[in-house]
């Protein structure tokens, strides 16, 4: 699928506007690694799509549409589906394109107070995608996510994940655990603007560690649409990897 098609389908699907009550808000989850234990308003279909480059080593480069369909069943039960709807990964002397691998995430949240609440994730990412490219070990990982959220300060939030994935598969030597550490740190700015800096670790025994820092900004075009855009760098010696995307967040449809 050409990588146009995929914005031009969700904006086909534009529903009416809500006819009575008070109108809910989006729930971004990008374009931070980690998630917050609030799920999308209830009964309404989100969908968050983007736009995502990876410069890597060895002159590997990484272009990808990663979609997500969230639906909450409450204000604590929701399930989402994710996709990267099409990818491009080159490299000196090949050029790979497809669809990506394929994720389904069970939530559930725990309100502690107004302010607070734990969430916890269980979820699968099923290898759909051309081999070589999908973001998954090549066959079905299932991982366990801890979450951890608050608001303070009036305009401050913070999300802190604790992602351990049971991998299908994993290199010679490599342990078949792998641990991610995400926390971020968002002020919303006014009513339009929202920035957000994250640091993100993983942990493999048996391979290399990684560490990341990004930083985006969102903007507000409506309660229903959130436009975001950002960048994200590895923290290490040597040669670094770094990202840029781009991408919104629609409240697109109230099912029930």
């Amino acid at each position: 699928m050409r990588p146009g098609c995929v914005l031009l389908l969700l904006l086909a699907c534009l529903p009416a506007a809500q006819a009575a009550g008070e109108e809910p808000t989006t729930t971004p989850y990008r374009p931070s690694v980690s998630t917050p234990a609030a799920l999308s308003a209830p009964g309404w279909l989100e969908i968050e799509a983007g736009w995502q480059h990876d410069h890597a080593e060895a002159g590997v480069r990484r272009d990808s549409i990663p979609t997500t369909f969230k639906l909450a069943f409450s204000e604590d039960w929701g399930i989402r589906l994710g996709n990267e709807a099409w990818v491009r990964q080159r490299s000196d002397d090949k050029t790979t394109s497809g669809l990506g691998d394929t994720s389904f995430v069970l939530k559930r949240r725990f309100e502690i107070d107004d302010a607070q609440a734990f969430g916890l994730e269980a979820g699968v990412v099923m290898p759909s995608g051309h081999r070589g490219i999908g973001f998954g070990s090549g066959k079905a990982d299932y991982g366990l996510n801890a979450i951890y959220s608050a608001d303070f300060g009036g305009a401050w939030h913070t999300d802190v994940n604790l992602l351990a994935t049971r991998l299908g598969q994993a290199d010679p030597g490599a342990s078949r655990t792998l641990w991610l550490f995400a926390a971020s740190l968002s002020r919303q700015l006014d009513d339009r603007w929202g920035v957000v800096g994250e640091f993100a670790a993983t942990r493999q025994q048996g391979a290399e560690d990684s560490r990341q820092l990004l930083l985006a900004a969102s903007y507000n075009v409506s309660k229903r649409l959130t436009l975001d855009a950002g960048a994200a760098r590895s923290l290490r010696s040597g040669t670094s990897t770094w990202s840029a995307f781009t991408g919104l967040t629609w409240l697109a449809a109230r099912l029930f």
